[in-house]
């Protein structure tokens, strides 16, 4: 039932811990002394982009009655929100780009086009999910209070909903990042007087979504649309399907990262002591790439490099590709699993977990510990020690075991 003891579960050491830690630790040192000119002219001109293909989509929205017109008006200026809230705006809030001390560009000051307060998601996003990563209890990104993702969940007939929910989520994503901070699940369940401190908290953070929300409505379905005169209903169509185009992608480069097989779920059980070793070890455990080239890495805000990302979520997007590189060879070194897979294989298996999810344990096939979608240290009865290969010298851990597992399954259902 997901994973208590990250370090048994891995087949390393405390020693074998701390040194993949100190090697994690070299890799950032050496990207924080290394940051300069060639990184901060980087995301002045993302920033440059973004912002001529917002200006071009609107322009050519001003014809958005003519079909060509309004096709090219929503795919320049969805992509241009897929580029200022990925590569630009999550980013920047992770304070990535802080250390060029631009007001500009930096974590306290930059406000996303999208209907969550960034404020609320430096909190939701920034601390909670990536401190306590795939950690059940803790980290309200596993189903975001929504969707049944990992056995751990206890099942209830509310879960049968699970794929309709993942449409809608995915449509409507904005809107789910911008009511997460709330938890509006846990404060329907609570008692509070009007006078309480909870509730006037709550109270606070409700206006100022609301507050996002309008904002980001008045701007895209009012203002813009009337802009253009005679086109205002096109363009509001145009502008309405932007906004899906930037949800449905924003959400399957999130879910890539997060639900496919390979990125695992943790117990609050081994990280009240957590070393900063054990730290990046569950980083590395709990996250998923998806493979590609340049412009895939570009559109999804260099989270197809979800583990680096996980690793070094304030370190420069830009880097990630070549951090990637350090990065694999350590799993190689140390035989960790490093889970990565094109868009569609991983999209697919989010897909997959959510739709069988919907099912009681009862109907499913693996077991708890034992499931593709999340495992234990229980998956190896305990038998989770590192041995050398005696022909090639190389360590023989985690990776090895789960590959000798899939094996064994392979042939047991042949």
């Amino acid at each position: 039932m997901a994973i208590s003891d990250v370090k048994e579960y891995a087949h390393l050491t405390d020693a074998d811990v701390e040194a993949l830690g100190a090697e994690f630790d070299a890799i950032r040192r050496e990207i924080e002394s290394s940051r300069g000119e060639k990184d901060a002219r980087y995301i002045r001109n993302v920033i440059r982009l973004q912002r001529l293909l917002e200006i071009s989509g609107r322009t050519v929205l001003f014809a958005s009655f003519l079909p060509p017109a309004w096709l090219a008006g929503v795919a320049l200026l969805g992509t241009a929100k897929i580029i200022e809230n990925m590569e630009i705006g999550h980013n920047v809030m992770h304070g990535q780009w802080d250390w060029m001390n631009d007001p500009e560009i930096h974590s306290t000051a930059w406000e996303w086009d999208n209907a969550g307060p960034s404020a609320h998601w430096k909190i939701t996003h920034n601390y909670l999910h990536h401190k306590y990563t795939n950690v059940l209890g803790m980290d309200d990104d596993i189903g975001y209070g929504l969707l049944r993702v990992t056995r751990d969940q206890r099942w209830s007939p509310f879960y049968l909903g699970n794929p309709i929910y993942n449409l809608l989520l995915q449509s409507l994503f904005e809107y789910g990042v911008a009511i997460q901070h709330l938890e509006l699940g846990k404060v329907a369940k609570k008692k509070w007087t009007k006078d309480s401190p909870e509730w006037q908290k709550f109270d606070a953070d409700r206006k100022l979504v609301l507050k996002k929300v309008g904002r980001q409505a008045a701007k895209d379905y009012l203002l813009f649309p009337l802009l253009t005169g005679p086109a205002f209903l096109s363009t509001l169509t145009a502008n309405i399907a932007a906004n899906v185009v930037r949800n449905v992608w924003t959400n399957a480069v999130i879910f890539c990262g997060h639900f496919p097989d390979g990125a695992e779920k943790f117990t609050k059980d081994d990280i009240e002591n957590e070393t900063q070793g054990e730290w990046y070890l569950r980083q590395m455990l709990g996250s998923a790439n998806i493979s590609g080239g340049p412009v895939m890495h570009f559109m999804t805000g260099n989270l197809s490099h979800q583990i680096e990302h996980h690793l070094f979520p304030d370190l420069p997007s830009n880097r990630y590709a070549d951090i990637a590189v350090r990065v694999r060879a350590l799993a190689e070194k140390y035989d960790l699993p490093y889970t990565t897979g094109s868009l569609p294989v991983q999209y697919f298996k989010s897909w997959r977990t959510i739709a069988k999810l919907a099912l009681p344990n009862k109907y499913l096939r693996a077991t708890a510990d034992d499931a593709p979608e999340t495992k234990s240290e229980r998956k190896f009865g305990g038998n989770a020690v590192t041995t050398i290969d005696p022909v090639t010298g190389k360590r023989r851990g985690l990776r090895t075991a789960l590959s000798a597992g899939k094996r064994r399954f392979a042939r047991s259902v042949a």
